[in-house]
């Protein structure tokens, strides 16, 4: 849905969110900051009153004469209520007042609940009787426990009414936002509309048309010379790009049938639960790593030089060519070739990067090996030099085909005659491409039915 809205509703629809965001908060922190403030002055207001009713009880001599003195508190504090109990026994109680069945804490934080129509905030203290011969209650004896609690109804009110003022206010000031975005984001993407129409005369037949650099502002002009030095390289890259987009399907064709090699395995046969899972766990990972594969292949396949890296950690190349192994397991079982791991060393790179450019030597020593031989991977460190190389026994490469054996869609066998071949020529240029991203090269020899490639990494080794 966003896809097909205007640049200009874009702009105006964030702007107004950011609006939205920034005034709605500001609406929130000033009913909260409010709030709070209610809750100090209430928090103020029941201490001062409980230490009156300390005072109280400290000053008067017998129950009747604390009874009064209470009663006439309540007479002129409008919306207070209080509770004192001595053990189990009610010493003073507001008629027609129902507190909280659960004890409120003692401390200096109000507690909140409602009755009826009443919302209530209190406070609970433990009063001490002032020593005295006698022991009836509220002249001394057992601690009393009171409990004191204003009706906070007139702060209710204050708040709704704040609130709706905020709503109003926000809603009002967002419509305003709203519409001055549209009218700031319309007349300053009005050049874009100029270049708009020059760029619909482009066309795949049509590359050699340019931007108008001087028919727009000076803002827009590094834009107009960006989008003309683009359409200069898709000029010089279009046919490149059309082979591509024909060869990308058949480069999927490796993992797929991998993936579904391992899957028709392990429906050979029942197997328990466990197995299942670590199966499915395997694929979910290797579908995840297909997608990503995707990704990097239309980046590398349209970027020369300059390839960043979307991450970068330490990685295992002894972890990561064992992962490997389990992964090209069933391939190789079909043509009985035995894998085999020599070394160990880290490099710092992107994981999944380096897992495909090893991935891909791997797999066309697979391809290209004769049925029973091995494969040797040798990790070797070298004056800090670090080197992974694939070796493997078949046909010998011939010395012309060397140097371009790692140009993007280039075949030894033209024809792509033989079934048994799932190569696109577009691996090893991935490969030599990945490596570059990481200060490295890859290179190849083949001699008498050896061939072996090999990744160098310039950096110090970190086991």
């Amino acid at each position: 849905m966003l896809g097909r809205l205007s640049l200009t509703t874009r702009l105006t629809a964030f702007y107004a969110l950011v609006s939205a965001t920034v005034l709605v908060g500001l609406a929130i922190l000033v009913a909260f900051a409010t709030s709070r403030h209610f809750v100090e002055l209430d928090r103020g207001y029941l201490q001062d009153k409980i230490g009156l009713v300390q005072k109280i009880v400290g000053e008067s001599p017998s129950p009747d004469q604390l009874t009064s003195r209470l009663d006439e508190l309540l007479d002129s504090h409008h919306g207070l209520f209080i509770d004192l109990r001595q053990g189990d026994r009610v010493v003073y109680g507001t008629e027609g007042m129902a507190f909280p069945s659960r004890p409120v804490p003692e401390g200096t934080t109000p507690t909140d609940w409602t009755q009826d129509d009443q919302t209530l905030r209190g406070l609970s203290a433990r009063i001490d009787p002032p020593p005295t011969p006698s022991n009836e209650p509220g002249a001394g004896g057992a601690p009393m426990q009171l409990l004191i609690a204003l009706d906070t109804g007139h702060h209710l009110h204050f708040m709704r009414a704040l609130s709706q003022t905020l709503a109003l206010y926000s809603l009002g000031a967002i419509l305003v936002s709203g519409f001055l975005g549209w009218w700031a984001a319309r007349r300053g993407l009005a050049p874009l509309r100029i270049m708009k129409e020059r760029a619909m005369t482009v066309t795949a037949q049509k590359l050699d048309q340019r931007m108008p650099v001087e028919a727009v502002p000076v803002e827009f002009a590094d834009l107009a010379e960006s989008l003309n030095t683009m359409l200069g390289r898709l000029q010089v890259d279009f046919v490149r790009l059309q082979a591509f987009s024909s060869d990308l399907a058949h480069e999927l064709r490796t993992p797929i049938n991998n993936l579904l090699t391992q899957t028709q395995v392990s429906l050979a046969q029942k197997r328990d639960v466990a197995a299942y899972q670590d199966i499915l766990a395997s694929n979910a990972e290797e579908f995840q790593r297909l997608a990503r594969m995707v990704s990097d292949m239309l980046l590398l396949a349209k970027t020369e030089h300059g390839v960043q890296l979307p991450s970068r950690e330490r990685v295992s190349l002894h972890e990561e060519v064992l992962s490997l192994f389990d992964y090209y397991d069933a391939v190789a079982d079909e043509k009985h070739i035995r894998m085999a791991l020599d070394g160990t060393a880290s490099v710092a790179g992107d994981r999944l990067m380096l897992r495909r450019a090893i991935s891909n030597l791997m797999s066309n020593a697979i391809r290209h090996s004769a049925d029973g031989s091995d494969i040797l991977i040798s990790i070797r460190v070298d004056r800090g030099n670090i080197s992974l190389c694939v070796t493997n026994h078949g046909t010998t490469i011939a010395p012309e085909h060397l140097p371009r054996l790692f140009d993007r869609f280039y075949r030894v066998d033209k024809s792509r005659s033989h079934p048994e071949s799932d190569g696109t020529g577009l691996g090893l240029s991935i490969t030599r491409a990945i490596m570059a991203a990481h200060g490295g090269s890859v290179s190849v020899t083949s001699d008498k039915g050896t061939t072996s490639f090999c990744l160098l990494f310039q950096e110090k080794p970190v086991d």
